[in-house]
């Protein structure tokens, strides 16, 4: 089934027309604040202008810099091996030599017709160029010398015959056929359509007679087609034309010109040519507003400007209200800017209304309240209700455009169609592999806990609201979308061999070989693998990112992911003194472009890794997707295997745990918001003799016994066998609790707990080595309390309270003393869910064994005195 297209705007809701926007943009156009130099229709951008400039830089020279560059052709090249031997620009300048223009910078009249254009460098028109070359001709025949001055003051001027007849073209004809020199050459060379000719044997003579030269045509109608379809003719330098486009889309494209240039910073960013090709785009397909334009068929140097100007006209044309029905929401009108995203979300391919405007409300909600760090917790939604559309639009009645006909078995029917694709790899129904391309994406169990997940957030939302009640969507149908059962798994650490591999002189050296630029490829990788940072954390660094801090080498990078700025770490001497290079390269090349080292304002805000592409300012940085292709290509040449940059994070994490860090320190090396992020990244292996150790830590039993034991008076501690005597297997008969475990049968079967969970007291409770922190936190607290009382009988009884405790506390550190595992226990300050598996969690003690044992040592230490 097809899904019905969307329009841009409801005729029927209250919006702006294509008249209404015509007569804002002629009031923008208007308004004293507007440059004067876009009202026209045809515009002449100077050379010199601070954005749209065209002028080479070297001074004097008559040429047009090349697109993205600051110099023409000729004196780029100059300047790339002036750059190559050490010198800077200032130098380059003063010593380059200015070029002749190749044509005339803008059209001049004929020095005898001043109603037709001169041609040639001797600045007459055609025709008179034409028949000059034949008095010259015949006066060197005759042996005699050729007098220009002489030969035009004999001269009379021809009529003029007005403007191209290109629609397109604002240049005059310079010919009875009505077209101007360079459209004549492009009409033989595209084959003379419509067969447009002059009578045979006319002269100019007859036009200075007087005398009509009537135009002959094959097919006229083809002429003039051809005439309203051909493009300006590439004639001046800064000139573009916007004749022939509808009066809206002419108006928008001189309102966009004057706004980015307002609001951009950046200068020559946008070559003059490439708006003539943006406005030739138009008018091949014949677009009313710049906003029906098709910019994916647009050439790729069009499109940024086109998306450019797009953007800034949705804001004043559409407002955030109407978005809703236009079908699409904008970040920028809630002020909110993701960092290397732009701020249009297209939800057309939402077909039903309903569930588009479900959409549109949930995201309008995020922005406001929480805006996110990152474009997937909108755009996830987003895929997954194009994916729960086009599944309606295909299976439910009416194309589900009516929710109060949705039931349960169509979201049932929904989640096992994805997983069955998932299951056997068939393609997405709206979910497409990019945004330019039909090709529909290939569902993997990852993309179904996405849509799971995002449809899930939509939905639900619903149900707080009260939406769902208010367009009849049922109960059911919202509840039986599944949470997200599938996790996507964690990176692995670099095995110790592809650890090795990536660490060689060797490979690092034909890593430093693939960046020709020498834009800092293998600076990047070498502080990710030492510092463990993200790699947009480094690629974006700035150039003062490192100090001495009591001549402690530190760096210094922004977390941006978990909103933490500015923030330092400790490097090797060595790393520190790698940067140092780089950072003199990179000022140099600041140098080379300005002729004078960066001011320490300069210097906070320069890229240590600048971009090649479109970076005057040098503040623009390496993307983060370059360094990623790069690696990507490294890898393929070593040959070792499918790796990402990421696993050096994970990597670093385990060393460290290995390396005797807990949780809590990697946690704020890594700059995690959780400790629960923090064991996304240690990796924990078995076979590792230190990390077996940590995890056969014992477990012994708590204090929470009917009759918990008496304060123990002996300090020899239990033996190996006394201990083990004592052990219990929780692996079997036990279920977590708080502070220990329980093992009282029908609790751990699942049944209720009769005591009312009233563990500490009960005598079926038992504690583990993992808790003997946590019990000596308890102790600190029970004394800080006593310490407090308000008198003596007070702190008495608090006292007393906790005895039976204190006692078992006791125990359970002499039974781990006799393990040898006192100091494991002491250091072990968190439960992992793998550490249940290890023999540290099978082994127990019961609170009154312990105390009992306490005892017959005390017993036999007094008896046997």
């Amino acid at each position: 089934m097809t899904a019905p297209a969307l329009k841009l705007v409801d005729a029927h809701e209250p919006t702006r027309t294509a008249s209404d926007r015509l007569e804002i943009m002629h009031a923008l156009i208007a308004a004293p604040s507007f440059d004067p130099l876009y009202r026209h229709d045809v515009i002449n951008v100077p050379g010199d202008h601070p954005f749209y400039g065209w002028h080479c830089q070297v001074a004097g020279c008559g040429r047009a810099q090349s697109e993205n560059r600051d110099f023409c052709s000729g004196h780029d090249v100059e300047w790339l091996a002036w750059r190559r031997g050490g010198g800077n620009i200032v130098e380059f300048k003063e010593d380059a030599q200015p070029l002749p223009a190749r044509s005339n910078p803008t059209v001049v009249p004929c020095s005898i017709c001043p109603e037709i254009p001169a041609t040639g460098s001797d600045g007459l028109c055609y025709l008179h160029a034409q028949r000059l070359a034949s008095w010259r001709k015949a006066r060197r025949q005759a042996g005699r010398e050729s007098d220009l001055s002489s030969w035009v003051v004999t001269q009379k001027p021809f009529p003029g015959f007005g403007t191209c007849q290109v629609a397109t073209c604002p240049v005059l004809a310079d010919t009875p056929l009505r077209l101007c020199r360079r459209h004549v050459y492009r009409y033989q060379r595209e084959g003379v359509p419509g067969g447009a000719r002059l009578p045979v044997g006319w002269t100019p003579a007859m036009l200075q007679r007087g005398l009509a030269v009537l135009v002959q045509y094959d097919d006229e109608q083809a002429f003039r087609r051809w005439c309203s379809d051909s493009r300006p003719a590439a004639r001046m330098n800064g000139q573009l034309s916007l004749l022939g486009l509808r009066p809206l889309v002419k108006a928008e494209i001189k309102w966009a010109m004057f706004r980015v240039a307002q609001l951009s910073s950046e200068v020559r960013l946008w070559p003059v040519p490439w708006i003539q090709h943006l406005a030739d785009a138009c008018r091949e397909q014949d677009v009313n507003s710049l906003l029906d334009l098709d910019v994916p068929k647009l050439r790729t140097t069009i499109r940024p400007p086109a998306r450019e100007m797009t953007k800034q006209l949705r804001q004043i044309y559409i407002s955030r209200d109407d978005t809703k029905d236009a079908g699409y929401i904008d970040t920028a009108h809630y002020g909110v800017r993701i960092a290397g995203r732009g701020s249009f979300i297209d939800m057309s391919g939402v077909t039903q209304r309903w569930l588009r405007d479900l959409l549109w409300d949930w995201i309008d909600e995020r922005l406001t309240t929480n805006p996110p760090r990152g474009i997937s917790t909108l755009t996830v939604p987003r895929q997954a209700c194009i994916e729960l559309s086009a599944f309606l639009e295909a299976h439910a009645p009416g194309g589900g455009h009516d929710p109060s006909q949705l039931a349960k078995k169509h979201a049932v029917d929904f989640v096992a169609d994805q997983r069955h694709r998932a299951e056997h790899g068939l393609r997405s129904l709206g979910i497409h592999q990019t945004r330019s391309t039909p090709q529909p994406a290939t569902v993997t169990k990852y993309m179904v806990m996405r849509t799971f997940s995002g449809a899930r957030h939509v939905l639900r939302a619903t149900l707080d609201t009260g939406q769902a009640d208010r367009i009849g969507l049922g109960r059911e149908f919202v509840c039986a979308i599944p949470l997200a059962t599938v996790k996507p798994g964690r990176r692995r650490p670099f095995p110790d061999e592809v650890a090795q591999a990536l660490g060689d002189s060797s490979n690092l050296a034909r890593l430093e070989a693939l960046d020709v630029d020498d834009r800092g490829l293998r600076d990047i990788w070498e502080i990710l693998i030492i510092t463990g940072r993200r790699s947009g954390e480094v690629s974006g660094l700035r150039l003062d990112c490192i100090s001495r801090m009591r001549n402690l080498p530190m760096f210094w990078h922004d977390q941006t992911k978990v909103g933490k700025l500015d923030q330092a770490i400790r490097i090797p001497e060595w790393l520190y003194e790698r940067i140092e290079l780089r950072q003199a390269t990179t000022t140099a090349r600041f140098v080379q472009g300005h002729g004078r080292p960066p001011t320490h304002q300069e210097r906070a805000v320069l890229a240590l890794f600048p971009s090649r592409r479109a970076n005057p300012d040098g503040r623009r940085s390496v993307t983060n997707s370059w360094f990623g292709v790069s690696f990507g290509k490294w890898i393929d040449i070593l040959d070792i295997g499918k790796f990402v940059p990421h696993q050096a994070r994970h990597t670093l994490a385990t060393n460290l745990l290995r390396a005797g860090a807990d949780l809590v320190h990697i946690k704020r090396y890594l700059g995690h918001v959780s400790e629960r992020m923090t064991e996304h990244y240690v990796h924990i292996a078995n076979t590792d003799p230190r990390l077996e150790d940590a995890l056969n830590a014992v477990w012994v039993a708590g204090p929470g016994a009917a009759q918990p034991g008496i304060v123990l008076s002996s300090s020899d501690p239990m033996t190996r066998e006394q201990a083990e005597a004592l052990a219990i297997d929780l692996t079997r008969r036990s279920t977590p609790a708080e502070g220990g475990f329980c093992t009282f049968q029908p609790v751990v079967n699942g049944n209720a707990c009769p005591w009312n969970m009233d563990c500490h007291n009960c005598d079926k409770f038992v504690m583990s080595g993992a808790d003997l922190i946590y019990w000596h936190r308890k102790r600190e607290q029970w004394r800080m309390l006593a310490e407090r009382a308000p008198d003596g009988p007070t702190a008495d009884y608090l006292h007393s309270v906790f005895e039976p405790t204190a006692r078992a506390i006791e125990g359970l550190e002499k039974a781990l003393g006799g393990l040898g595992l006192l100091e494991e226990a002491l250091a072990l300050d968190l439960r992992r869910p793998q550490d249940y598996f290890g023999r540290a969690w099978s082994l127990a003690f019961r609170a009154q064994d312990l105390a009992r044992h306490d005892v017959e040592l005390e017993a036999e230490a007094e008896y046997g005195a």
